[in-house]
């Protein structure tokens, strides 16, 4: 019985929707049943009804001053303009009522009724009403949906591109050559699909493009349809999702259709995770619209002809969440991967955008490239329009490496914060905490090279940074390589403790960092000996960023987990306040000379860290400072902040 109660519910819920014909049946039933019944009841409602005695005597008291005659009754009038009343009686055998009209002075009388033609009055109270009701529905229907096409309930909504004069190529797209070469497969097929017949090969029915957001799987897609000069359909996945149940489904059906009529041809989904995720399996869908829209996909997928030359590419940086059904072989046979682009990609990509803009020819864009590790393909493009925004800004014609640079800095940090007002005191720590980071870099071996040190605020927060550049592109990361990056991070923190003996909020970035790097090495990355190779925790997503981790450790173990983080990240904190104890003077000549010049480049802060810059004269906070070093050998505890020692100068002189 239970079973039967769901197939009842499965079999309502997979119902069609109404076709719109019934709707105007219905329509105009509803405007007959108005005319016959409602109509009537309204117009009389007013007219008051009186006995045939009253009539008669109204009639001799000559209140009555006009009277018509209708089939079953009587209709006169009482009273001026103003009170006017009407009145009915019926009919009475009245032989002496024309005599009593006469005496009373009534004027009295029949309309003559001319005969209707049928066809007037069928327009008159059928097709005009219904006219108008179709019309109202259009509008309203037109103006919900948001589209030309009033009455398409059902219909898919996507966007065709028939051999467009400006179609990408696959030389637009840069970067991804491995993704290219998986797709001129496609292509081939597509311009030659009798040489794949003849051996009895069969291209793969479905494509899907999986990678982070802003690699360009949609113009990869797109640079499929150009390259085979055939039709393209492309709509996003959330576009199936509808309010009423079953239009999904129908759009489903529709878009398979059209690209049937239009075959050999590309459809493209993007952001197919809308309906593609994986089904609920405990029985409880929260969704049934989705899953048959979804349903309706693998349906169709599995009943066209993989040889009709329809194509389906579909694009998601979600790939985890995916159904299995959809993913198996004969649906989506091929999954082409869209990654981050190296740094001859970068370069490759950089060149492609800047053929665009006008650029100085003195520009190195490999330069830009190796800034940029970690940069999509729209990072990159946003970096090239940014840095020809500057130069048309200063009053330039061609877009130098400098602007490049600013660039860069404006895409990851944001614009400079011209109005921002910090104290003095505040740069000072500013100051000493981004030197931090540099010496506590600079001090250990390999690692990456600093090429910047400022302290002009960024809008996204920042007060300062310093940027390390690698002069090669790493893939695998040691487990030296990640403590000394930890190191490095706490340089900052440790500068604001060693000289002034307070923790600020300026440390929250890297402490954020520093804590998901001691993490993963523990928990994700198998480095440490305790747990060794064993798998705790895994990000919930492998492309898309801050999407959180999935735990496989128990409560106890998840303690010790955690007990381990900060061990790791106390002896990361520790050696970086060792590396600036030990190099407490360049700390101080570095940080004076950035108060001076706000930004510094990396050759200035190694040509001073390696002694071949020496500052004219030190400042007497610093002298005084470095007296107290060499006599009581002031380490991280020290209690007497610089401050103090301001003050007891001001005493003695």
């Amino acid at each position: 019985m239970t079973d039967r109660r769901k197939n009842n519910k499965n079999n309502k819920n997979n119902r069609s929707p109404r076709p719109i014909w019934q709707w105007y049946l219905i329509g105009a039933a509803i405007i007959l049943a108005i005319q016959m019944f409602v109509l009537p009841t309204v117009k009389n409602s007013s007219i008051k009804e009186v006995s045939y005695s009253e009539f008669v005597q109204k009639l001799s008291s000559g209140e009555i001053k006009e009277l018509k005659e209708e089939s079953y009754q009587y209709l006169f009038k009482t009273g001026d303009k103003e009170n006017e009343q009407v009145y009915r009686v019926g009919k009475w055998r009245d032989p002496d009522i024309t005599s009593r009209l006469l005496n009373a002075q009534t004027k009295f009388g029949t309309e003559i009724v001319e005969p209707t033609n049928p066809v007037i009055l069928f327009l008159v109270q059928l097709v005009v009403p219904l006219a108008i009701m179709f019309l109202g529905i259009r509008f309203i229907t037109k103006n919900m949906m948001g589209g030309s096409n009033a009455m398409s309930f059902g219909k898919s909504n996507a966007k065709i591109y028939i051999q467009p004069t400006n179609a990408a190529k696959f030389k637009d797209v840069a970067g991804q050559d491995e993704a290219k070469e998986s797709l001129e497969e496609i292509v081939d097929f597509l311009h030659n699909p009798k040489k794949y017949a003849k051996i009895g090969a069969v291209t793969p029915k479905g494509v899907l493009l999986v990678g982070p957001p802003g690699t360009g799987k949609t113009l990869l897609a797109k640079a499929v349809a150009g390259e085979a000069n055939v039709p393209f359909f492309s709509l996003s996945g959330s576009e199936f999702v509808e309010m009423f149940v079953g239009l999904g489904a129908s759009k489903v059906r529709d878009l398979f259709k059209q690209a049937n009529e239009k075959a050999p041809c590309i459809v493209f989904i993007d952001e197919i995770d809308a309906i593609g995720k994986r089904r609920d399996t405990s029985g409880y869908s929260g969704n049934d619209e989705r899953e048959q829209t979804l349903n309706q996909l693998l349906n169709e997928m599995d009943g066209f002809d993989a040889t009709s030359g329809v194509i389906i590419l579909a694009a998601t940086n979600r790939p985890e969440i995916l159904d299995p059904a959809l993913t198996r072989p004969g649906r989506f046979d091929r999954q082409v991967r869209v990654e981050l682009p190296d740094i001859k990609g970068r370069e490759e990509i950089l060149e492609v955008h800047a053929k665009k803009v006008k650029m100085d020819k003195d520009v190195n864009l490999k330069n830009i490239a190796r800034m940029t590790a970690g940069a999509s393909g729209a990072d990159l493009a946003n970096i090239i329009n940014e840095g020809a925004l500057k130069a048309v800004r200063e009053g330039r014609n061609s877009v130098t490496e400098e602007d490049l640079s600013e660039s860069v800095e404006v895409v990851i940090a944001g614009q400079k914060k011209k109005n921002a007002v910090i104290t003095q005191k505040e740069k000072e720590i500013i100051a000493y905490h981004e030197v931090g980071h540099a010496i506590a870099a600079v001090a250990q071996e390999d690692t990456a090279p600093v090429t910047k040190i400022t302290i002009i605020p960024r809008t996204s927060g920042a007060l300062g940074y310093t940027m390390q550049v690698e002069e090669e592109e790493k893939f695998l990361m040691s487990k030296d390589d990640l403590f000394r990056e930890m190191v490095t991070l706490a340089g900052g923190r440790s500068a604001e403790e060693i000289i002034f003996n307070i923790k600020t909020t300026g440390a929250s970035n890297d402490i954020e960092r520093t804590t998901n790097i001691a993490r993963a090495m523990v928990a994700t990355y198998g480095m440490d000996e305790d747990f060794n190779f064993v798998l705790l925790e895994k990000p919930s997503s492998q492309y898309l960023k801050g999407s959180g981790t999935n735990s496989y450790a128990a409560a106890e173990t998840e303690n010790m987990v955690d007990k381990k983080i900060m061990e790791i990240i106390n002896q990361a904190h520790a050696k970086a306040h060792e590396l600036l104890n030990a190099n407490i003077d360049k700390l101080h000549e570095i940080s004076k000379y950035l108060l001076e010049q706000e930004t510094i480049t990396g050759e200035q802060f190694m040509d001073i860290f390696h002694n071949e810059y020496v500052l004219t004269e030190k400042p007497d906070y610093i002298k005084n400072l470095e007296e107290k070093i060499k006599d009581q050998d002031v380490n991280q505890d020290s209690e007497e902040t610089i401050d103090e020692l301001e003050d007891s100068d001001k005493k003695e002189d």
